[in-house]
């Protein structure tokens, strides 16, 4: 990880539903921001125990995903 790197913290319900994740965009659910960032960067994503994960995203990825919000609408 580098300074650059952009950390978006995941947290699931026990029936494996995110309930819970950072940077998300206005007038997305959780499990569809959730759903997209494992479309478009999954190989980023850690599992955590409890429940948890993080994606941890190169500079400017963040951006690029929201963008394809943007233009599915």
């Amino acid at each position: 990880m580098t300074t650059d790197d952009t950390m978006i913290h995941v947290r699931f319900a026990p029936d494996g539903t995110v309930t819970e994740i950072g940077a998300r965009p206005a007038g997305v659910t959780a499990q569809q921001w959730f759903n997209r960032l494992t479309e478009q960067a999954g190989s980023h994503f850690l599992a955590l125990s409890g429940g948890r994960g993080v994606f941890r995203l190169p500079a400017g990825k963040v951006d690029s995903v929201r963008a394809t919000f943007a233009e599915t609408a």
